[in-house]
């Protein structure tokens, strides 16, 4: 018998079979690939990422049902018909645990793929470019392997889970700095930063003192409440601020160090992601008493100074640049150019040095526009145009030029706000410019603070005196209900739209902070970053802008930390359409209240309190096993 030869016969018929078998293969994968292809974006929710999509079901710690149940198109309007109540949407694709950080509108895959033509100098590709709505990730953001509740302030402060941010690059890149430091399954942070490695306490008083100001304290009796620091690392310098009353917006871009705003927020320090690029930063013009450089690498002088510009609109009137950087005191030739151009720079814009020490300058803007007057003609660089309005931001591009102050701020010599905590609950002088008056200013404040003491009542049972640090205020008017938190250990994101009045400033002046935003689109920030979402009419504003509620519910998924809450105050169609995704996005109702229940005046409002569970995918309890 001969072994190990085959029938020629039957090797042509495994050959046909198997060629049958490819061809029905490749039916089945065209078919279903159009069949997905034509249904809801859940199908498509990886546009320009990866494929690889699991349900929120079985797949999922404590799912629901593996089912696909979008709901349909008419069925996900504010208004529904009768006979759709019962119409409930049973679960989302969920993206690739490599998506797990995603930021839709700072990610670097989708500027590559949509082959934007960017300049990389003027940092263009920093700065937030949207995914239209064809190409969003229409999915839920895993939480990343190992994922635990957040330390509570204040011991977040100085550390917090290794596992909720898995990146320990910057704790070797900046071991010599005492940026972090690895330990163990926590990563700690010492308080130090590039050019303060000794801990930002010690910087903090040196800059007080350079100003003397009382007992080194850099808040000079409440005077200065609101910085910016620009190029903040992991935000330490905010961080230890906290303990003075000062509140900073610290800001740095998705760059090299990619994971810096992420560490601070999981830190609990306020924090946004953005850049000195092209446009104007999303606050509005004389929002700060001081800004911070420390060794922020941000060359200054470019574009006939255009980034200090920035700075500059941001001040208020007397307000600080400090700058600890080597061209203020190092003598080599390339510092000392850069030094002698910056100091011709700061001087025709009427900035002067309040001090300089060591290896630091602080510069202050004058209180009034007489040195602006007094220039020659010509002076580079000029005054605004006198249309130009420095409190339109979003989306503007910057401009090289100086903004005056309003003749209010001119003839107060300065911009007339009472020392912190006062300037809380005082009216502010801008008040006037949206036609309010100061008994307005107090209603306003007092309804507030019914209706957060009545949002309290209903979280009692779910929440102790720690456990909400990070709060968003999604549509903060004038700030009263950050007002009205005044007493709680937490810190509120105030976000104004960009289409309505620019009621930000006032939030400014009343010494808290926030940024411009417009919710159809999604927010600069990581995922899992805020414990508390208050939704004041948001849906009902983007119903107007014929924006996506789905899209707007999945983007409240995200930045919304595992356990936190939402609060959303809306009419009650509203609730009823958010009610059907609930078990979709693992989420669970706490409280439903009517406005009867805090003496409102908005009778029409319905108030929804709901609480994001904690899930993750089976892949990541493999993983963790």
């Amino acid at each position: 018998m001969m072994r190990g030869r085959s029938d020629p016969a039957q090797r042509k018929r495994v050959i046909t079979i198997l060629c049958v078998l490819a061809l029905f293969l490749v039916f089945l994968y065209g078919y279903y690939g159009s069949l997905f292809g034509s249904q809801s974006r859940g199908a498509s929710a990886l546009e320009y990422g990866s494929r690889s999509l699991r349900k929120l079901g079985s797949s999922y710690l404590g799912g629901d049902d593996d089912t696909d149940g979008k709901l349909d198109e008419s069925s996900t309007k504010y208004g529904q018909e009768d006979g759709d109540d019962d119409v409930t949407v049973k679960s989302f694709p969920v993206c690739d645990d490599r998506h797990s950080e995603l930021i839709p509108c700072l990610d670097r895959n989708l500027i590559y793929q949509m082959r934007l033509k960017l300049d990389l100098s003027l940092m263009e590709h920093y700065e937030r470019h949207c995914p239209s709505p064809e190409r969003r990730y229409n999915c839920l953001i895993p939480p990343p392997i190992g994922y635990k509740v957040p330390i509570k302030w204040p011991q977040s402060r100085d550390e917090v889970w290794k596992a909720n941010i898995p990146h320990t690059h910057l704790a070797h890149e900046k071991s010599d700095q005492n940026w972090m430091v690895e330990k163990g399954d926590k990563i700690s942070f010492p308080g130090g930063g590039t050019h303060f490695h000794y801990g930002a306490d010690k910087y903090i008083a040196s800059i007080a003192n350079m100003l003397n100001f009382t007992k080194n304290n850099l808040n000079n009796e409440g005077r200065l409440r609101t910085v910016f620091d620009v190029g903040c690392g992991v935000a330490s310098f905010g961080g230890y601020l906290l303990s003075s009353d000062i509140i900073t917006m610290s800001l740095a871009p998705n760059d090299v160090h990619q994971n810096q705003i992420q560490f601070a927020l999981e830190r609990g320090i306020p924090a946004y992601l953005g850049v000195l690029g092209t446009k104007r930063l999303p606050y509005p013009s004389r929002s700060f008493e001081l800004a911070h450089c420390s060794r922020c690498r941000i060359d200054w002088l470019q574009r006939d100074g255009i980034l200090l510009l920035e700075l500059d609109r941001l001040l208020r009137p007397g307000g600080y640049f400090a700058y600890s950087s080597p061209e203020a005191y190092a003598q080599d030739e390339e510092d000392l150019k850069i030094w002698k151009e910056m100091s011709a720079l700061v001087e025709r814009m009427c900035w002067r040095i309040a001090a300089k020490r060591n290896q630091t300058v602080i510069w202050q803007k004058p209180l009034t526009n007489d040195c602006y007057m007094q220039r020659e003609p010509g002076t580079q660089p000029p005054l605004c145009r006198s249309d130009d309005d420095p409190d339109a931001i979003w989306g503007v591009p910057m401009e090289a030029c100086i903004s005056p102050y309003s003749d209010h701020d001119h003839r107060e010599k300065g911009s007339g706000l009472a020392p912190w905590p006062a300037r809380l609950t005082t009216p502010p002088p801008r008040l006037a410019d949206f036609g309010y008056s100061n008994e307005m200013f107090e209603k306003d404040m007092e309804l507030w603070r019914h209706r957060v003491e009545n949002y309290w009542n209903l979280l009692s049972p779910k929440i102790e005196s720690n456990t909400l640090r990070n709060v968003m205020d999604m549509k903060a008017h004038m700030g009263s209900f950050a007002a009205a938190l005044k007493d709680k250990d937490v810190w509120v994101m105030n976000v104004v739209p960009e289409d309505g009045p620019n009621t930000l400033k006032l939030i400014y002046d009343r010494g808290l902070i926030g940024s411009i935003h417009s919710w159809c689109e999604a927010y600069s920030t990581y995922p899992r970053t805020y414990d508390l979402l208050h939704a004041w009419i948001v849906f009902s504003d983007l119903e107007k802008k014929e924006c996506s509620a789905e899209d707007l519910l999945l983007e409240m998924d995200r930045i919304l930390r595992p356990t936190g809450f939402i609060i959303i105050r809306d009419k009650q169609s509203v609730v009823d359409l958010v009610k059907k995704y609930l078990p979709a996005l693992h989420w669970e109702v706490v409280a439903q209240t009517d406005s009867s229940s805090d003496s409102d005046q908005d009778g029409d409002d319905v108030v929804l309190i709901i609480q994001k569970k904690i899930w993750l995918t089976s892949d990541s309890l493999r993983d963790s096993e």
